[in-house]
């Protein structure tokens, strides 16, 4: 039987927030999985693939952010993906810096598991990436 994507979008966000690796490769996503996190994105244009470049993604995040999460506020399925708009807030790791700002974030589906996660700081270009508008 076929999971709802909504719900694995939503164990996903859950799984980053707790940065529970283990649970996300056994369960939500495949095992060449691609992250382009708009963060890495915003400064290199990176992706990080597989479990192994998603360890070496969140302890990047770890060595710079005391804490970031996404705070989910609406899913949208769009068939073979879905879109999580919300908001990214945290705090920087040295400058205590707080960070609060939208997020949009599409999860490419194969199967009934993400295959591909693509963030943007930006609702208007994740909304736009999506083929959708306001």
């Amino acid at each position: 039987m076929a999971r709802d994507k909504v719900d694995v979008a939503k164990r996903m966000v859950d799984a980053y927030n707790l940065r529970d690796v283990d649970s996300a490769f056994a369960e939500l996503v495949t095992p060449d999985f691609e992250w382009y996190p708009a963060i890495a994105r915003a400064f290199h244009g990176g992706v990080y693939r597989g479990r192994e470049g998603v360890e070496r993604f969140l302890a990047d995040t770890s060595e710079n952010w005391e804490e970031l999460q996404i705070i989910a506020g609406e899913f949208r399925d769009l068939g073979d993906r879905v879109l999580v708009l919300g908001r990214m807030k945290g705090r920087g790791k040295r400058s205590g810096a707080p960070i609060d700002q939208p997020f949009a974030t599409i999860l490419d589906f194969r199967g009934d598991r993400v295959s591909r996660f693509r963030g943007y700081h930006d609702r208007a270009e994740g909304l736009r990436v999506a083929g959708l508008s306001e």
